[in-house]
């Protein structure tokens, strides 16, 4: 075989692994669970919400978390300084819903680098129940939000999390945004877990408040700069396994900058970079610009011109994107194919950036995470690295 032929051997066999991804994570988002042993019970849970400023969806996404239909929850929002604006929203859901539903606890600890974990920890060890769900500000709860969490619990269970699914982009940047949240880390996510590597991701952790406190407690979660990373880890070393809930929750993306959106995936790579690299070298390999490359090199030796390689690549590549987007009600617009094309572009660099680059940005922060325990925040406050959060710096 020539070359060629080996390129397009090779272009064949990605292309042909991607369409069986994505069959296998919409086959996992179709699939109908039946009720866990934990969801019978119907336990009292508490749902801890950190928050921070005011954004496009705030009333929206926190509201929908006051009224689920659910019997027995309560609701504690955590928020770090006392001059926060989101302040007067969480006293006035106090009032509406009763202090017996909404809790609001004003100061954070620092038991780690992360400031969103940081403002956790009161609301944690305020929690009294056995089940305690962790949830970013942002994700919209749908009314079988609870339910949904206690369906996947298992007896192999430490943790049920739900990624995120971008919805409602009211921008570009936005939609962007929704490529690389929905059919590129939604789908890859729940393929992992398909075959047995479930990762943890932040946005709604589901824990038994007993289990995680006698592996260390919410603190141990600042083992790693991002808390999912941690999480993982720490569910694999108990001999446990993270499952995730049948569809992801969404959340509202709103106006997104185009720059802000590839911002957001610079800090992500790089926190996968630091975490789990082994896992984040392959992630190369799941964009399409090597299929793509070795399709354009093998078209002259079939006769074709170079640039029907490239778009037969994509045009396959994205056509399995749109069709499992639609498959399970992810976002798609006539953008689309422009914004996966973006996505695509900008995910090379992304990548590359992760392996070199030590600064991003968090929340407006300018923010250096390295593994050399050097890195800071601003360059003013506590060092933030993996060496240092595990050293309990």
């Amino acid at each position: 075989m020539t070359s060629a032929h080996w390129a397009a051997l090779f272009a064949g066999l990605l292309l042909a692994t991607n369409l069986l991804s994505q069959a296998i994570a919409f086959w996992r988002f179709r699939k109908s669970f039946a009720r866990s042993a934990l969801l019978d019970q119907l336990p009292p849970v508490t749902i801890v919400r950190p928050v921070r400023g005011i954004e496009a969806f705030s009333r929206e996404t926190a509201i929908s978390g006051l009224e689920l239909d659910y019997p027995r929850y309560s609701t504690i929002f955590c928020v770090a300084d006392a001059d926060d604006p989101i302040i007067p929203l969480i006293e006035e859901l106090a009032r509406v819903y009763g202090a017996d539903r909404v809790r609001l606890i004003v100061g954070d600890v620092a038991v780690s680098a992360n400031p969103k974990l940081n403002n956790c920890v009161r609301g944690w060890e305020a929690a009294e129940t056995e089940w305690v769900i962790l949830a970013d500000s942002n994700v919209l709860m749908p009314k079988d939000y609870i339910q949904r969490m206690l369906a996947a619990w298992r007896a192999d269970t430490g943790l049920v999390c739900s990624t995120p699914a971008g919805s409602r982009p009211q921008s570009f940047g936005a939609e962007v945004e929704c490529a690389f949240l929905n059919p590129f880390q939604a789908r890859w996510q729940y393929v992992g877990e398909a075959l047995g590597l479930g990762f943890a991701q932040g946005k709604s952790m589901l824990w038994n408040k007993p289990f995680l406190d006698a592996n260390g407690g919410i603190a141990a979660l600042g083992a790693e700069i991002a808390e999912d990373a941690a999480a993982t880890k720490l569910v694999r070393g108990a001999g446990r396994h993270v499952h995730l809930v049948g569809q992801p929750f969404e959340q509202p993306l709103g106006p997104r900058r185009l720059a802000d959106a590839v911002q957001r995936q610079f800090r992500w790579a790089r926190l996968r970079r630091v975490t789990f690299l082994p896992f984040f070298a392959l992630e190369i390999l799941a964009a399409p610009i090597l299929p793509a490359v070795l399709a354009g090199f093998a078209m002259p030796a079939l006769g074709l011109p170079i640039w029907l390689g490239p778009v037969l690549a994509l045009a396959i590549w994205y056509a399995g994107d749109i069709a499992l987007s639609l498959g399970v009600g992810w976002f798609v617009n006539w953008r689309t194919p422009l914004a996966l094309l973006v996505r695509d572009i900008a995910f090379p660099g992304v990548w590359a950036y992760a392996f070199v680059g030590g600064e991003v940005s968090w929340r407006g922060n300018a923010m250096k995470i390295r593994t050399d325990g050097d890195s800071a925040l601003n360059d003013a406050l506590p060092v933030v690295s993996t060496q240092v959060a595990r050293d309990g710096g």
